[in-house]
């Protein structure tokens, strides 16, 4: 029986413009000397696939190629230029660092704020806020505002918020590579459990070893494009073609996440 679609990507292009000249007095010398002061570039570049539900897909790629800026496109923070990305069902997922947090409010309080724009009502927070107080596991700061949060205090509380939601697609950038060694395998551990629980999982990332473990197919991004699309040990060698990195280092990758914008 044919599973039916999670994600559906078509043709979708996503356009920044990258600026030269910051101040005016800049902009006008480099207008006077008919220079460049700005240019246009395709982060995403006519991108095309479709993800079944219940499918583990790792989006690998090297720095620049597009892949953050793909899950922002399947997450909505971002909309295409021109193209269409459909999702099915309730989405979850840290794809930022502190997403959805206010910097003078508590922790307590940021918990609710952040479970309320993925999309829990109060009762359901309610419910399991004492899990998602455990598993971040920010002792005593949980009053205290999280501005005065580190950044792996930040990931630990906005993954822990975010893996509690009851979606149907979840989504993990790379951000959680400021967490500390134990909780990394927690985070994949929780992850497994939702791929194990027939949700749709895309898992961006730049570990061989974690992708090996967690996913069933990879779509590689190259300079925006889709360069490959197929089999986990066949996409893992593709995005190593400029390499001449030693095994070791491979094999060793399921020790990190990786961190990329």
């Amino acid at each position: 029986m044919t599973r039916p679609a999670s994600i559906v990507v078509d043709h979708a292009t996503k356009n920044f413009t990258l600026r030269y000249h910051r101040t005016f007095k800049q902009m006008a010398m480099a207008a006077i000397k008919r220079q460049d002061i700005s240019d246009e570039f395709k982060a995403v570049d006519d991108v095309s696939f479709t993800i079944q539900q219940g499918e583990s897909v790792g989006l690998m790629g090297l720095n620049g190629s597009g892949k953050s800026t793909l899950l922002k496109l399947i997450n909505g923070i971002m909309k295409p230029e021109s193209g269409t990305v459909q999702t099915r069902g309730r989405i979850a997922g840290l794809i930022a660092t502190g997403a959805g947090f206010h910097q003078q409010l508590t922790g307590r309080e940021n918990i609710y704020l952040n479970a309320a724009v993925l999309g829990m009502t109060e009762s359901e927070t309610r419910r399991k806020f004492d899990d998602i107080v455990e598993f971040a596991d920010v002792g005593r700061h949980l009053d205290s505002p999280v501005g005065h949060y580190s950044s792996g205090m930040f990931s630990r509380l906005g993954f822990a918020v975010a893996i509690h939601v009851d979606s149907d697609i979840f989504l993990a950038d790379e951000v959680l590579a400021v967490g500390d060694k134990p909780f990394k395998q927690k985070c994949m551990q929780k992850m497994a459990e939702i791929r194990d629980g027939g949700r749709t999982l895309v898992y961006v990332s730049h570990a061989a070893a974690s992708v090996r473990k967690m996913c069933d197919r990879v779509i590689v991004l190259e300079s925006g494009k889709v360069g490959f699309d197929g089999d986990v040990e066949e996409g893992i060698r593709y995005v190593r073609y400029e390499a001449d990195e030693d095994q070791e280092e491979l094999e060793n990758e399921d020790e990190e996440l990786g961190a990329d914008i």
